[in-house]
């Protein structure tokens, strides 16, 4: 996948890139005819995905790349710096993608320098975190030797104070090399640094989409302390994001950490992520028909050459050929096929100094003349030491060849017995047991110091751990406060709405008890003229049960003689004019005064309309008996 991105859609224009031609160089290829037979290639052979891993790496640096930006930040970043922190103290400084180590060491050179000029009061020393995801320019970077080409920008008086010759060309000053701990980090993925007063960060956001670079600007900022410095290369920007950081300068490449917190992150941060054990695949061994080269060579092995064994970089045989009974012998007691456990008197300290060169230096390491015991007497022996380094899957074996030497002659022993007094022979015999002991001694110290390298890259490793770890907890601890600030906050308006809830069902309870009280038949609709809400008297005069809530009144049947009804609550909800009608029910008995008018809201809306159903029979009966009343009187009268 990663290889398409790069490659794209177009074959033919990879094939014209340096990546292809180091890619075709290295698998012995004639031509490489599109991306799917690499895949195979890929397939076949694990170890090239290490290769293209590589390949895909930009790792371009250099010492003081880009020299304005870096006077910018000599003569106005880090004296700000110093003058923020009047009282001295440890800053901490971050250089993410930092590739071989050239934009680390030159910070902390340019630190030492503007302290050196400054002079301040108070005493200040500057911690470097240098990461990247490449673990070979991590290792180039932590031995701080550099060629003469990679330090030709440095200036001479840069290059006579801060650097010392090497026999590799030049080696960074331990001072300076004290101040950097270089660690592997995916700065996508692994937990930042915390708490940091100098983050660098130059050329990296360059080769990161747009998404990927809004992922890592809050990343940064969350990272600086209030005031920190944020140090971009040349053709980078703050891709909008400029309330967490401002600038003194307009076309500055320093930017300071606003006291604004960052939005929060999106990010999740893995410790670190499982390295993924990769499914064992056995290959199919193809069947060769012998043929007389096969015998030939099979024949000169057994006759001619030399005896030999392959063993591990601790001496573990690996495998055997030829006869090796006069240089090795089982060891007494538990099997152990350990090449130092079975060498014979008299060989093994020189097989053990022999080893120690040979992987120290990958060179052919040969002694000559070891006297080894036999049964019963002994050999002269020459041993040939070799470090495997091809094919990559033999690498850090070590193949050892035996040859047996012709004795010194009894006549030159005995000469050499009348010359030299025996005080002297022993005297000879010491040198060379001395000779030896210094050899030993020599390899014990080279293996202490590249012990010591190695204890000092692992301290460096679990130092920036730690840091990725406090990094973690201090994003737990944040996460927790903000949990529990949200906590409260909703048990609060829990709170909040639990009154609501009790002062809307009281008031719920004394609407439905004066509705009650009243004993008017009543009837909400909403604005589409369905039921919302009705009293128990409504039930005398429409047909209606609790499940009628929601359907449209024009469904309802009505005891009244009122077709006219849905209409008139339609007229008033457009003219919102009241409407009020007198109306008999179906059989005549019964008489209401119908009231229509809109339904407002609090806030004045206009949602539906309510019609009360009040009961007039009682005064239509009297208003009649007084018509009748009135009607015999004035017809007595005509009468008279």
């Amino acid at each position: 996948m990663l290889l398409r991105e790069r490659v794209g859609h177009d074959f033919s224009l990879y094939k014209k890139s340096t990546v292809y031609r180091r890619i075709e160089r290295r698998m012995g290829l004639h031509s490489l005819d599109s991306i799917a037979a690499y895949v195979r290639y890929l397939d076949e052979n694990p170890q090239e995905a290490d290769h293209l891993f590589h390949e895909l790496l930009i790792g371009v640096t250099g010492f003081f790349r880009d020299p304005e930006a870096w006077q910018e930040l000599i003569e106005n970043g880090l004296p700000q710096l110093l003058a923020a922190h009047p009282e001295g103290g440890t800053l901490r400084a971050w250089v993410a993608g930092c590739s071989t180590g050239e934009e680390a060491y030159s910070l902390a050179i340019a630190f030492q320098e503007t302290v050196a000029r400054l002079k301040p009061e108070g005493v200040y020393s500057l911690q470097i975190f240098a990461t990247d995801l490449n673990r070979d320019a991590i290792e180039k970077a932590r031995h701080g030797r550099f060629s003469p080409r990679a330090v030709a920008g440095v200036s001479p008086q840069r290059l006579e104070t801060w650097f010392r010759p090497d026999a590799q060309g030049f080696r960074i000053l331990k001072e300076i090399r004290e101040m950097v701990v270089f660690a592997v980090q995916n700065v996508l993925q692994d937990p930042p640094f915390i708490r940091l007063d100098l983050l660098c960060c130059r050329n990296l956001l360059i080769y990161l989409s747009p998404d990927l670079q809004k992922r890592l600007l809050p990343l940064f900022s969350y990272s600086l302390n209030p005031g920190g410095l944020l140090f971009l290369g040349s053709a980078e920007s703050l891709c909008g994001f400029t309330e967490l950081f401002s600038s003194d300068l307009a076309k500055s490449r320093l930017f300071w950490r606003t006291s604004i917190s960052p939005v929060p992150l999106q990010n999740s941060f893995p410790l670190r992520p499982a390295t993924l054990a990769q499914p064992s695949r056995e290959l199919p061994v193809p069947k060769t028909t012998p043929n007389l080269q096969a015998h030939a060579e099979q024949f000169l092995l057994q006759r001619f050459a030399p005896p030999a064994v392959l063993t591990t970089d601790s001496g573990d045989i690996l495998y055997i050929s030829g006869r090796t009974g006069k240089f090795l012998e089982p060891a007494m007691g538990k099997a152990n096929l350990n090449i130092f456990a079975m060498a014979r008197e008299g060989l093994r300290v020189h097989l053990d100094l022999a080893m120690r060169k040979a992987l120290a230096h990958a060179e052919p390491v040969v002694v000559s003349g070891i006297k080894v015991g036999t049964n019963g007497g002994s050999v002269f022996v020459e041993i040939t030491v070799q470090a495997l380094v091809d094919p990559e899957s033999a690498m850090r074996n070590v193949m050892i060849v035996f040859r047996e030497q012709a004795a010194p002659a009894p006549a030159s022993r005995r000469r050499q017995s009348a010359t030299l007094p025996a005080a002297e022979e022993r005297i000879a015999a010491l040198e060379a047991d001395l000779r030896l002991a210094l050899e030993e001694l020599q390899t014990t110290r080279e293996e202490r110091q590249t012990s010591q390298e190695e204890l000092k890259a692992t301290n460096e490793e679990l130092q920036s751990t730690n840091e990725e770890l406090q990094s973690t907890n201090e994003e737990l601890t944040t996460s927790k406060e903000e949990l529990q600030s949200l906590n409260e906050e909703l048990q609060t308006i829990n709170a909040e709405q639990q009154a609501k809830v009790d002062e809307l069902s009281a008031s719920n309870n004394d609407i439905k008890n004066l509705l009650d009280a009243t004993d008017i038949a009543t009837l909400f609709l909403d604005d589409n003229l369905k039921v919302r809400r009705f009293t128990s008297g409504a039930t005398r005069l429409l047909k209606l049960i609790p499940s009628d809530v929601g359907r449209p009144f024009t469904d309802l049947v009505s005891s009244l003689a009122y077709p006219d009804l849905a209409g008139d609550a339609n007229e008033v909800l457009r003219t919102l004019a009241s409407c009020h009608k007198e109306v008999c029910t179906l059989d005549g008995e019964a008489w209401y005064h119908v009231r229509i008018l809109p339904y407002r809201t609090t806030q004045n809306v206009i949602a539906g309309v309510v019609i009360t159903f009040s009961d007039i029979t009682t005064a239509k009966t009297l208003e009649a008996k007084l018509r009748a009343r009135a009607g015999t009187g004035t017809g007595e009268k005509a009468r008279k």
